[in-house]
């Protein structure tokens, strides 16, 4: 188990171009397998989630191929179109990702075998029940242990489309249905409280299927094939928050960030900080895919985070918004003037740790004070922070949040456990060696 110590920082300077977006690699790698022949993905995803998508479809009879490009990782999937998958030979293993799990579950249920699909420790804690009820009602015999952690064996066939309404908002549990609904005949219709990423949504309409989105509810139409395509991933706005939120917090800092995805469900954390009064412009914009891209730049001036005259509220709808990357606000909170208040972010204890005890066990061992509550936490302003030895439990964004800290605190601080940043962004210390100045 290797350690990364972090060192105070000056400041933030330079550009970054951030690997491409996880969330769209895990939807494009499983839709392109749907696809009636080749697709080609460039600047897929390095993380070891995404991988883990590309092993289980490797599993299931689809053949893959990935280079190394000037323009990143280029990824090409043979498609076998709906009913082209074959049995696995084993246990199909998604590690640590959720994502992979959820989704591929949606694509499983239509088949006509049966299958078995783990994970690591962290993704057995997980809870499963969220995909096992809807896909139940769709047709498909799945058995989990305790009937809601994996592993999941679902045994497919013949679906029916449902009408479903989502009790928590989670992109991953609206795309296994909507993944499902391609394989039954006529409507599938999910429906959410809050809106929640879309990606799957626009991805599938951009391979050709029927669908429509109204009103938070998105209807898809089943049983037509989907058509290849060659789809460019863009840059993870997730894996830029980290240093975009470093050079809000450093004084003098000014980055840029290159050709990342600012779709309206993923800038949650970048209206915060504008918000909380850090200068953010977006230029250069386009239309890549259906999906909103554009340049990011990020100057910190001498009141950013501080122009507001009372505590920060994050509540209610803006959570699906920005849940990645709340423990990264929680950090930058204890450097505003009055501080943050999370409230509606129960779903942080079901995540790849328990965010909410591991966010606030670690700002406490930095000298933060921070309460917490049951859906999230209260974090005072106005705090220094001092250097730490930091326990992530595993958790990646923890990690690449308190290396964040390390950088506004007072000594040395200890990142144990560094190398689960390679669940999501592989290429983190590295990149940031890059942008530090001291």
């Amino acid at each position: 188990m290797s350690s990364t110590v972090i060192n105070p920082a000056r400041r933030i300077r330079g550009e970054i171009v951030p690997p491409g977006d996880k969330s769209l690699s895990h939807r494009a790698a499983m839709i392109a397998a749907l696809a009636d022949g080749t697709s080609q993905v460039t600047n897929f995803s390095p993380c070891e989630d995404c991988q883990r998508t590309l092993q289980c479809l490797r599993a299931l009879g689809i053949a893959v191929g990935q280079w190394q490009t000037e323009k990143g990782s280029l990824v090409e999937i043979a498609g076998r179109g709906l009913y082209g998958f074959r049995p696995p030979e084993g246990v199909l293993d998604a590690g640590n990702s959720g994502s992979t799990i959820r989704m591929l579950s949606g694509i499983l249920a239509g088949q006509p075998f049966a299958a078995t699909i783990t994970g690591d420790a962290s993704l057995r804690r997980r809870p499963m029940d969220r995909i096992v009820h809807p896909l139940r009602l769709m047709g498909a015999t799945i058995t989990a242990c305790e009937d809601r952690f994996a592993p999941l064996t679902i045994r497919g066939g013949e679906l029916r489309p449902i009408s479903y309404h989502l009790p928590i908002p989670s992109a991953q549990v609206k795309s296994a249905i909507l993944l499902a609904g391609l394989y039954a005949p006529g409507v599938t219709i999910v429906s959410e409280p809050v809106a929640s990423r879309n990606h799957t949504e626009i991805m599938l309409k951009e391979f050709g299927a029927d669908v429509t989105t109204d009103e938070g509810k998105t209807s898809v139409v089943g049983r037509s094939g989907l058509i290849p395509q060659s789809y460019e991933i863009s840059g993870d706005p997730s894996a830029a928050a980290f240093f975009i939120a470093a050079a809000a917090a450093l004084r003098g800092s000014e980055l840029v960030v290159r050709r990342m995805l600012v779709n309206p469900t993923r800038t949650g954390f970048f209206d915060a900080l504008k918000e909380l009064g850090v200068t953010l412009d977006l230029v250069r914009e386009s239309i890549v895919h259906g999906e909103r891209v554009a340049d990011v730049i990020v100057r910190s001036e001498r009141e950013s985070l501080r122009q507001r005259s009372e505590p920060y509220l994050v509540a209610g709808r803006r959570i699906p918004i920005l849940i990645d990357e709340i423990p990264i606000l929680a950090v930058l909170a204890t450097q505003t003037r009055h501080g943050v208040i999370i409230r509606d972010a129960h779903e942080l204890r079901a995540k790849e740790s328990d965010r909410i005890r591991t966010i606030v066990t670690n700002l406490r061992r930095m000298g933060a004070h921070v309460s917490e509550q049951d859906d999230g936490m209260i974090i005072p302003g106005d705090q220094k922070l001092r250097g730490a030895e930091i326990d992530p439990a595993g958790d990646h964004r923890i990690a690449m949040a308190f290396a964040i800290a390390g950088l506004l605190a007072e000594g040395e601080t200890v990142i144990r456990d560094s190398e689960c940043v390679a669940v999501s962004f592989p290429g983190f210390f590295s990149v940031l060696d890059h942008v530090v100045e001291r």
